[in-house]
């Protein structure tokens, strides 16, 4: 009977605490259903939306479509780029449903002619293909990747390019860098749709300064976000007044006062400036005649006016061991001239080492007679190094004799030990007017010129190199080369990257491209110890689980009968 009476208060006592739990769980899931937490179990924070994100998410007030041309049979790589496009959507519905996604796989459609004209379609709107070659055991296998998308918002279109290939990089190096710039390729594409204003840029001409031949591709990049123009300033007192920023692409020529201070002046009220500034005299159409020259100074009479902001560019070449080569003629053979290329130092290839979001996780930039740069300690700026030449730099002070010859030498490695150099600036902070009491007081009380002494919080950039916005262009056929590009090795550098991103730091009130600092860590296998090992590990794949199961089994089993025998 007591056995009886034991038996139904266990179970009674077993029910109660079952259906309090569940009472207890059933509460808690009623009460969490009005609230809304994600929790993120990943050091990097990979799946946490910056503050940014999310209030920019939520006040997208019409839908976004993304038409993602990364669908079927892809490369581990690519299929990982694809499941973290898709995942970063699907965190951003969360907060908007107005975010709607569709994945598209070219090749799933039957018709081959139709795929071309569709792919040539994608081309022309700006998408580049990816060429994957893929190597299985013994077999190579090549395939055609789109990695980009159409995106549409209020009859608006334009295109994202979800991967671009550096060089120097291994393709999961690539992949990672690429699922950096995912959250930060998402908002600035829409932000693009959704800018109701574009922003006015010129760039200043009248000083002898790069043409629009040689600047065609940065003007046409960065016309896909902006109003971009020409113009001559003139003395004229307005010629700036309705632009938002202007560039100085490496004028060789005196800069007189007048246009100065209405540049001054255009700073002090908000205007931002790149100036890209050639402190030496010379370019390489010098060495045609006699295979050398003489480099000088160039005077453009902004010395003083960029030491009253914060950076003194110094008379100097940089010659740098890391260098793009330059093709000489060695001799002839049979009466034609015999070309070999040979590293030229003076055209220093720079690898972005901050983590600032204008150069992080850039590909080499490629500079030509390119000078140092000093930081002066100005109150009220902030300067930040955004560009160095490498650890084996050597400072060459003008005036210089440059030759060709040099590069039939071999280079001492010793010599080149003055370390890393500045060669590109960024400045933000309330700047000082270079004409304080420098100007009459019938010029400061004019109501017309309304002059300020110091700036609203501004920012700009300084560039020791105007040759860094320059394409080539072949003055035979008149075709023009990508910015970046260098014929003598058809490599084609970040320089287009890098100043696309200079300007849309300065002209980023929102922070937005501080979205570029996110960095995800891709946790990658070691492919030779998996060449190596690979039997190794299929047996322990196969064999240790069910191994485990069945000790488990039998120690139950052993226990169980040891428990109910005593």
């Amino acid at each position: 009977m007591q056995t009886k009476n034991y038996k139904y208060s266990s179970k009674k006592k077993d029910m109660i605490e079952f259906i309090t739990i569940a009472a207890i769980l059933f509460t808690l899931n009623f009460i969490l259903s009005f609230y809304f937490f994600r929790l993120d179990l990943t050091s990097e924070k990979r799946y946490t939306l910056s503050p940014y994100t999310k209030e920019f998410i939520k006040k997208i007030d019409d839908i976004v479509y993304f038409k993602i041309y990364l669908d079927g049979d892809l490369s581990p790589e690519f299929n990982k780029l694809k499941n973290e496009v898709k995942e970063m959507l699907d965190e951003m519905r969360i907060y908007n449903e107005n975010i709607q996604y569709e994945f598209i796989d070219i090749n799933s459609i039957d018709n081959k002619e139709e795929i071309k004209n569709v792919e040539k379609q994608l081309y022309d709107k700006g998408i580049v293909p990816e060429q994957v070659v893929e190597k299985k055991e013994n077999k190579i296998s090549e395939s055609l990747v789109w990695p980009g998308a159409m995106v549409s918002y209020k009859g608006k279109e334009t295109v994202w390019q979800i991967f671009s290939r550096q060089l120097g990089f291994t393709p999961q190096e690539n992949i990672n860098h690429t699922l950096n710039e995912i959250e930060y390729g998402i908002c600035n594409t829409i932000n693009k749709l959704k800018r109701k204003k574009r922003p006015e840029i010129s760039i200043v001409e009248g000083h002898k300064e790069i043409d629009t031949l040689q600047l065609y591709d940065y003007i046409k990049a960065l016309s896909e976000e902006y109003n971009v123009s020409r113009i001559k300033i003139n003395h004229k007192l307005y010629a700036l007044k309705n632009l938002d920023a202007i560039i100085l692409a490496k004028p060789d020529t005196i800069i007189d006062e007048k246009d100065k201070f209405i540049i001054d002046q255009f700073i002090m009220k908000g205007g931002k400036v790149l100036w890209l500034i050639d402190p030496v005299k010379l370019n390489m159409d010098s060495f045609r005649l006699k295979g050398y020259t003489l480099a000088l100074n160039n005077t453009t009479n902004l010395e003083d006016m960029l030491f009253r902001y914060g950076v003194r560019l110094n008379t100097d070449l940089i010659q740098d061991l890391q260098c793009a080569p330059v093709r000489v003629n060695i001799g002839f053979s049979k009466g034609q001239p015999n070309f070999k290329l040979f590293p030229w130092i003076f055209f220093p290839l720079i690898m972005p080492g901050s983590a600032h979001p204008i150069v992080k996780n850039m590909d080499l930039i490629k500079t030509e007679f390119v000078s140092t740069i000093d930081t002066l300690s100005t109150s009220g700026i902030k300067k930040t190094i955004l560009l160095t030449s490498s650890k084996n730099t050597k400072i060459t002070p003008i005036p210089f004799r440059v030759s060709l010859a040099i590069t039939q030498f071999k280079l001492k490695e010793k010599a080149f030990n003055q370390g890393p150099k500045p060669i590109a600036t960024l400045l933000e902070g309330v700047f000082k007017s270079l004409y304080i009491n420098r100007i009459s007081s019938a010029i400061m009380e004019d109501s017309t010129i309304q002059f300020k002494e110091m700036s609203i919080p501004n920012k700009m950039i300084v560039i020791s190199d105007g040759d860094i916005a320059k394409n080539d262009y072949n003055k035979m056929t008149g075709m023009l080369y990508p910015l970046g590009y260098y014929k003598f090795t058809n490599q084609t550098f970040a320089n287009k990257q890098f100043l696309l991103n200079c300007m849309n730091y300065l002209m980023d009130e929102s922070g937005l491209i501080h979205l570029r600092t996110r960095e995800v860590k891709l946790r990658l296998l070691d492919m030779k110890k998996i060449a190596i090992q690979k039997t190794k590990w299929q047996i322990y794949n196969v064999l240790l689980p069910p191994f485990i199961v069945l000790v488990i089994a039998l120690s139950q089993y052993y226990l169980r009968r040891k428990k109910y025998t005593r």
